[in-house]
């Protein structure tokens, strides 16, 4: 069963509560996501860490429920540049 796109953004904001995120369907499906995550907490931290933080939030469902999220995860500061 696919996962809906407000249940991605629920688990993320619940690992990661200052996190603005957006969520867009890529296929129409429920099961490729595209998923842009902003936080203060991702402040100097590698792009694979903060992938890792995100993935860990969904607590296993990728592969699963989720088949497949695109990420792009920033710092405010990096978005305002």
């Amino acid at each position: 069963m696919p996962m809906p796109a407000d249940e991605i953004e629920r688990l993320i904001v619940s690992a990661i509560p200052d996190a603005s995120v957006t969520i867009t369907d890529l296929a129409g499906d429920g099961d490729h996501y595209a998923a842009k995550v902003v936080s203060a907490s991702f402040a100097g931290v590698s792009r694979v860490k903060r992938h890792q933080q995100v993935y860990a939030a969904l607590g296993g469902r990728m592969g699963g429920e989720l088949h497949a999220l695109q990420l792009q995860t920033a710092a405010p500061e990096e978005i305002a540049k």
